[in-house]
């Protein structure tokens, strides 16, 4: 059949429902932008190419249908790394386009040239650059079937001068594949160890949701053996949090109560999750992982499995499959040795956690250091991070898909929000980068106009992706709400240098002037301050009514006090000691 490159390209994309594309027009790509209206495909303008493919991140996380980034060659491209880094991290097949410069002008140094396939080698899960224009469709397709068998983002790299060649070729064949299930003997030995545990605990990760059924998967298992279930860090969606069985996140600053029964465990059933070392870090002072038990890592990735803990049994495989598997060769009698006993615990740990997190008002400081204390007293009158979280408690809606950015104040929050299904919680992943809370929910709300959806980011933070606000407000984007932790500075930094430096702040403090509800105003949306736990409660409660029912975008500043909460990485910082000593007097006048 004869064809263009582009039509190619666009009847491939089209063959695997690939509808969405975010980035930012550029010459390269224009030969196919200019058909995605006729293919059916929307292309999202965004106002950087960075928050443009966390965009894509957060649209493919929330409908688990890929998204493709796609942009000018050169600095346009480039832009890219950090959102594709991050989507590689949360397990997100995304579709990278990298339009390239033009072959014959490669190694000259030319405009905006720039050498793509390197650029991303550490960032996608495969990537292949078209070698010939009658390739095209060929090359596209293994691309996308890559993205998907690997849960990952692909890159496809494109010389621009292969457009608008005319071709004559057959649309390449969709071949998919049947996820793994666990070798035989892996199974039958792991439902062995289950089947003799006295306390069995399930730690489930972002593969239990990107299995289609994993979650009610792992639920029928943990019911039949009665084993609490945590979840891997920023996996909040990964069960049902109103199951009497969930026992919350680990790691920074989750659940006490899913800490305390992991502690206890026998045999730890690691359900798709590559158990990433930063997910399991001790938290409240408790060094929670049980050294003693019996660990099963379930992973889609067989170089994963034991990479970080050690593991008694590995198994390959799809979570929905393995824990299918688990459930059919457990033993008549597994689980009930110390049922009763094993179940009261598990309700009086999670009951006398709740209290406490309910009670949990402030940041402690630790001994020698007075910042929290300070910073209240500073501001009696203003919010407390927890103090906001709970306002905002009262007023998420239970079915809200909501997304976190990094940051001291989003963090402090990762133990309150309850969700009870999967691809509702958007978290930047273990790549950990700034500026995500808008641009992945703004994906999320163009995926699944009929939820509510909610953002969060700390001041620092979203002043990196505030830009956004100049994009979104025109009429074919989708409303979303925004809140915006305001407290004028780089918290988890800032943390850090109360800890370790001497409340030595270099680069901590943001400017008190700008007023990001100002901003939101100004870009043509609706923008509120909120000073008090009742006013941030009002103000969710009709932004979210304002987003579903006219239409409109608000983003919330809501004032809160300095406090800082626990530092992310207490584990890799230490006191500096002073040899040489440091001196503004050795500074010398530079020559040319």
């Amino acid at each position: 059949m004869k064809m263009t490159t582009e039509e190619a390209f666009v009847k491939t994309l089209q063959m695997h429902g690939i509808d969405n594309a975010f980035g930012i027009i550029g010459s390269a790509m224009m030969p196919i932008s200019d058909i995605f209206p006729d293919a059916g495909i929307t292309f999202w303008d965004c106002a950087h190419e960075g928050s443009a493919g966390m965009m894509a991140d957060g649209f493919t996380r929330a409908t688990g249908k890929m998204s493709m980034m796609i942009a000018q060659n050169g600095p346009g491209i480039t832009n890219f790394v950090t959102a594709v880094k991050t989507a590689y991290w949360n397990h997100t097949p995304c579709l990278l386009v990298t339009p390239q410069a033009a072959n014959k002008t490669i190694g000259q140094g030319g405009f905006q040239e720039m050498e793509q396939m390197n650029l991303f080698a550490d960032c996608v899960a495969y990537q292949e650059e078209v070698r010939d224009p009658s390739r095209i469709a060929e090359t596209l397709n293994r691309v996308i079937m890559q993205a998907k068998r690997a849960s990952a983002p692909a890159q496809i790299n494109v010389p621009r001068d292969f457009w608008t060649q005319v071709i004559d070729i057959d649309l390449p064949e969709i071949v998919a594949f049947e996820r793994p299930s666990g070798g035989e003997a892996a199974i039958t030995k792991a439902a062995a160890l289950l089947s003799t545990a006295k306390f069995p605990v399930i730690l489930n990760g972002a593969g239990v949701v990107l299995a289609t059924g994993g979650i009610e998967a792992s639920k029928l298992l943990a019911e039949r053996l009665s084993a609490p279930v945590c979840v891997g860090y920023q996996h909040n969606d990964a069960f049902p949090g109103g199951h009497p069985l969930f026992a919350g996140p680990l790691g920074y600053n989750g659940s006490k109560a899913g800490m305390e029964l992991i502690a206890r465990a026998d045999v730890v059933l690691a359900l798709g999750t590559r158990l990433n070392p930063f997910s399991t870090l001790p938290g409240y002072g408790m060094d929670y992982w049980p050294q003693d038990a019996k660990i099963i890592q379930v992973d889609i990735n067989p170089d994963r499995i034991g990479l970080t803990k050690k593991v008694s049994v590995g198994i390959v495989g799809d979570a929905t499959k393995v824990a299918t598997a688990l459930l059919a060769n457990l033993s008549d009698t597994a689980g009930d040795e110390g049922r009763d006993d094993r179940k009261a615990t598990i309700g009086e740990t999670k009951s006398k956690w709740a209290q406490q997190l309910s009670g949990m008002d402030h940041e402690e400081d630790d001994v020698g250091t007075s910042w929290n204390e300070r910073a209240r007293a500073d501001k009696p009158d203003w919010m407390s991070p927890r103090m906001a979280w709970r306002a905002i408690q009262s007023a998420l809606p239970a079915n809200a898909i909501i997304s976190s950015d990094i940051g001291n104040n989003c963090a402090i929050g990762n133990a309150y929000p309850s969700i009870d299904e999967g691809r509702k919680y958007l978290a930047p992943g273990l790549f950990g980068p700034c500026g995500y809370g808008l641009p992945a929910i703004v994906g999320a709300k163009i995926g699944c106009r009929d939820v509510p959806v909610v953002g969060f980011a700390g001041d620092g933070a979203f002043g990196i992706s505030v830009n956004e606000l100049t994009a979104i407000g025109r009429g074919e984007w989708p409303a979303v709400t925004q809140v915006v932790f305001r407290n004028y500075q780089w918290g988890a930094e800032k943390r850090n240098s109360t800890l370790w430096f001497d409340d030595n702040f270099v680069g901590t403090e943001l400017d008190e002037q700008v007023s990001y509800a100002g901003i939101a105003q100004s870009c043509g949306l609706q923008g509120v301050v909120a000073r008090t736990m009742d006013e941030l409660t009002a103000a969710l409660n009709k932004a979210v009514d304002d987003q579903m029912n006219h239409g409109k975008t608000t983003l919330i500043e809501a004032m809160i006090n300095q406090e800082l909460g626990e530092p992310f990485r207490r584990d890799a910082m230490k006191k500096p000691v002073a040899v040489a000593g440091i001196s503004k007097d050795d500074m010398r006048p530079q020559t040319v």
